[in-house]
Formats: C-alpha cells, sequence, structure tokens
C-alpha cells in the first residue's frame, strides 16, 4: 500500500520562487521535501499551541474559576506593564 499521496497544489509566486530557491541551493532535494519540511513545522507549532492551552491556559482558567479572587483588572495589568516598560528603558 502506498505511503504518500500525490497531490497538486497552487502557491502565490513569492512562495513558489522560495520554493524552488530552497531546491537550487541544494538545501532539499525536491520541492516536495521543502513542502513536507514546512507541513513539519506547522504540525509541531500546533501541538505547541495544543499543549499551552492544556498544560497552562486550561489551569489557570480553572484556577480563576475557583478562586476568583486571583484576578487582576486591567487597570492592574497596564500598571504593571507600564512599570515593566519603564525598567527597560
Amino acid at each position: 500500500m502506498r505511503t504518500t499521496q500525490q497531490m497538486s497544489i497552487t502557491l502565490p509566486n513569492d512562495m513558489a520562487d522560495a520554493v524552488k530557491a530552497k531546491v537550487r541551493s541544494g538545501e532539499y532535494a525536491s520541492e516536495s521535501e521543502v513542502i513536507r519540511d514546512g507541513l513539519r513545522a506547522l504540525m509541531a507549532r500546533d501541538r505547541a499551541v495544543e499543549n499551552w492551552l492544556y498544560n497552562q491556559v486550561g489551569p489557570a482558567y480553572d484556577a480563576l474559576k475557583a478562586d476568583p479572587s486571583r484576578a487582576v483588572s486591567v487597570d492592574q495589568v497596564r500598571a504593571r506593564l507600564a512599570a515593566e516598560h519603564a525598567k527597560t528603558r
């Protein structure tokens, strides 16, 4: 059974040129390899976002729901950001 599937895609000219340049430079052997590598990077980013949501955002939301007094106001956030910004200047 085949483990690959042939597809036809359409790219904007600048993206097509970038793919071809990667092959011309010898960085990749084929246009398909460039596209596969790009999709792998996209999938890795998606996994990272999902992990962040599951491991950090979800628990933070649950903690806030359990104890709303932990919340900070918009004014408190602005004041903290302004203080951090002032430190870096």
